[in-house]
């Protein structure tokens, strides 16, 4: 009986220990709705505050999946994403709404140049071997001030609506109507909530299948993997978030678009750096640079990929930027990079490098979002708003550090 209870704590201690952000993230979201349900302001879950947290976050969800990658390599960063959002902003700006290219044309161009703008980053970094924070300063003052200039410091706006429902559409949307009833106290139509929940449980069954086997994987290879009872807890506990999540959604308009086209970088970016030979290298690079080298690992390459790829992923946050706020603007992307590097610490990435997880910085960038959206309900200055988020950051980082500390001290 003794043995049972000690597996159930050690269970749950395994549970808490990797999952310990999330626990944090409803915490805190649990502590805004009882503040904000005592003083009258409305309700942090409401549905469509709900949406309003994804689509407002959205583009920060996706800097941290990129800006993660650099971080694995040995706690650098790009703090150039900012202005490159900017850039491909304007450029898509100019070239739909000024020129009047096809819709696809522009947006694969606008990719191609992110992604060239990275790789210009890379080959000083990797090649040249100057260091990643000097490269990239000189990128945000370079990409920012060349934003400027395309767009003369003037918006571009409107843009058409068909770009408009690439990001900011619904699915199902409204091509079809079953009548409306009450769910949950509140009255949804029969064909969105049907179609949304419906997804939900796709994702659900998805993620627990690409879970197994993954852990099959990792144990044909001998890589350590947790026990199966914090395994199974942690699908369950990570499937009823998503399902929480999914039917405050279907009380609202359905599923943003834009949280599907997170959901597929999500599932990309973690299949990448956990499943794949290039993208574990990221982690050996990050925890003994010199050991990978010596060990075969073509670490400039591997560098130069990471910042390649930074620029891809600010090119889709420009694009998806620019339909949230339906012009292109030279404003656009400030303090972004801060932001997503923010997400990453905040989601468990270590500041050394070698440590991290995509869903922890997604996690992260919710979190960030979360107390953002708190304290805009409560009316907060902004100003405060940054003093709480340095804050908040700093504790992350020292979080870090002690850890660190705590397992050399062991060895």
């Amino acid at each position: 009986m003794s043995d049972k209870k000690s597996n159930v704590s050690d269970t749950l201690k395994a549970v808490l220990k990797s999952n310990t952000m999330l626990f944090v993230l409803v915490g805190v979201m649990i502590l805004f709705e009882v503040l904000i349900r005592i003083t009258g302001h409305g309700s942090l879950f409401a549905p469509a505050n709900v949406t309003n947290i994804i689509r407002q976050n959205a583009y920060v969800a996706i800097l941290a999946t990129g800006m993660l990658l650099c971080i694995l390599t040995g706690g650098n960063i790009d703090l150039s994403v900012g202005s490159v959002v900017a850039l491909v902003g304007a450029l898509a700006g100019v070239f739909i709404v000024n020129w009047g290219w096809p819709i696809w044309l522009a947006v694969i161009a606008c990719l191609i140049l992110g992604t060239a703008i990275g790789a210009f980053h890379g080959f000083f970094i990797a090649y040249i071997h100057i260091p990643p924070f000097i490269t990239t300063l000189a990128g945000m003052l370079l990409w920012r001030g060349v934003a400027t200039i395309v767009l003369d410091g003037k918006p571009i706006a409107p843009f058409p609506q068909k770009y408009l429902n690439l990001f900011e559409s619904y699915l199902p949307g409204n091509a079809e109507k079953m009548g409306e009833f009450e769910f949950l106290g509140r009255w949804v139509d029969k064909y969105t909530l049907i179609v949304t929940l419906i997804v939900t449980a796709i994702a659900i069954l998805a993620y627990v299948l690409l879970e197994i086997i993954s852990r099959r994987n990792k144990i044909k290879k001998n890589y350590t993997v947790q026990s199966r009872g914090s395994f199974i807890a942690k699908l369950i506990v990570l499937s009823v978030v998503i399902f929480i999540i999914g039917q405050f959604l279907a009380r609202d308009r359905g599923l943003p678009v834009v949280l599907i086209l997170l959901g597929v970088i999500i599932a990309a970016y973690s299949y990448f750096t956990q499943n794949t030979v290039p993208g574990r290298y990221l982690y050996a690079i990050g925890g003994n640079e010199k050991a990978a080298r010596l060990s075969g690992v073509n670490t400039k390459n591997v560098m130069f990929f990471a910042y390649t790829n930074m620029g891809f992923i600010a090119a889709i946050a420009a694009l998806v930027t620019i339909a949230r706020m339906n012009s292109a603007q030279p404003t656009s992307g400030q303090n972004y990079e801060m932001d997503a590097i923010a997400s990453c610490f905040i989601g468990g990435a270590s500041a050394y490098g070698g440590t991290g997880t995509v869903g922890g910085a997604v996690i992260g960038a919710i979190f960030m979002g979360v107390l953002n959206n708190g304290m805009s309900i409560f009316g907060v200055d902004m100003n405060w708003q940054r003093a709480v988020k340095g804050l908040v950051l700093l504790a992350a980082v020292l979080f870090d550090v002690y850890s660190k500390r705590r397992r050399t001290a062991k060895k």
